[in-house]
């Protein structure tokens, strides 16, 4: 259940770091891969600050400002 759980989530912080950092989605496939590896990138930024939690709710938000960071390398190198 624990997959299944983090494949929502992904996709769901995915879905709104693209919304958040650009304004439209990217698609279910290109916002659940966004998001899982937003999931990680955000999981270690919040681990250097000493933050973090083990709700559902924080693994949103934890991924969600990872896919955002995720967005923002992304579009610094394709300028």
């Amino acid at each position: 259940m624990g997959l299944i759980w983090s494949i929502i989530i992904g996709a769901l912080a995915g879905f709104l770091g693209s919304k958040i950092f650009s304004g439209a989605g990217k698609g279910l496939l290109l916002n659940l891969i966004i998001g899982i590896v937003g999931g990680f990138i955000g999981g270690w930024i919040f681990g250097l600050l000493g933050i973090g939690g083990g709700s559902m709710l924080w693994q949103l938000v934890s991924a969600t400002v990872g896919a955002i960071v995720l967005l923002w390398i992304i579009s610094l190198i394709k300028k």
